[in-house]
């Protein structure tokens, strides 16, 4: 998605990209969306209360969860999306900011959702804090990632047919190792990643008090498949992973002193 802290120069590329990215993932156009993120998803959300989307877009997340009866609040730091967003969506409420300085008050939302948007921040400590402070205790965040795993830059299948017999595997990169890097997703489309282990999210997550209540792993659905056969022969490697997570900072801190 496209959340990063306003100040930084890491955001300009989604003001630059905004209609690429409107393009390629919205209005059903990509079957990652369409056939597994937006269900998975819609059948995690709450069925009642407010719902805060960071990072949120041009909306396809939120129009989906007010369809459902939640009262939605999007931010995304790119006015780009922004504009978009308030002209496709109906009922959502939105914002221009940022997710390490999210405007609201503390204890306001009853969920959060962000979707492949931390691996655009360059602070997540900040932002996870943030998320804890607007969520009510007992609120629920749904945080979707590119698999930081399976996924890390430079990571792909190899099919290394210098080896006899030849060898065909799924090639790890340099996951231990926190890095930004900047990828050409498109012929003059460059965005901003970074990649971080996994770990580094969960102990930040903990920290700020939240409890690991599901992870999926998916495996790449059937029409993202249709689309990439060179993806066929690594059909079981996740590109998505999905955590669902409740914000209980006083069994954190009752855990913690006991």
């Amino acid at each position: 998605m496209t959340e990063n802290d306003t100040t930084s120069a890491s955001n300009e590329p989604w003001e630059d990209h905004a209609r690429w990215w409107q393009d390629q993932f919205t209005d059903g156009v990509d079957p990652e969306y369409t056939e597994q993120i937006l269900p998975i998803i819609a059948a995690r959300l709450p069925t009642t209360g407010a719902l805060l989307d960071i990072g949120a877009g041009e909306g396809q997340v939120a129009r989906m969860a007010t369809e459902r009866g939640l009262s939605v609040s999007c931010l995304d730091p790119a006015w780009a999306q922004v504009s978009v967003g308030q002209e496709r969506a109906g009922g959502p409420t939105w914002l221009q900011g940022s997710a390490t300085h999210l405007p609201f008050q503390t204890d306001h939302f009853d969920a959060a959702v962000a979707c492949l948007v931390f691996e655009h921040i360059p602070d997540p400590d900040s932002a996870i804090s943030e998320v804890a402070r607007v969520l009510k205790p007992g609120g629920e965040f749904l945080f979707l990632l590119n698999h930081p795993l399976l996924q890390t830059p430079n990571s792909g299948w190899i099919d290394d047919q210098m080896l006899e017999p030849p060898e065909q595997y799924w090639r790890i990169g340099d996951y231990l190792i926190e890095a930004e890097t900047v990828e050409q997703v498109q012929k003059d489309v460059f965005i901003t990643f970074f990649h971080r282990p996994l770990s580094r999210y969960l102990n930040a997550l903990a920290g700020a008090g939240f409890v690991l209540r599901e992870m999926v792993e998916p495996a790449p659905p059937q029409g993202f498949l249709d689309r990439a056969p060179e993806y066929l022969l690594a059909a079981t490697i996740p590109r998505l992973l999905v955590l669902r997570l409740q914000y209980l900072p006083g069994v954190i801190a009752d855990s913690v002193m006991g």
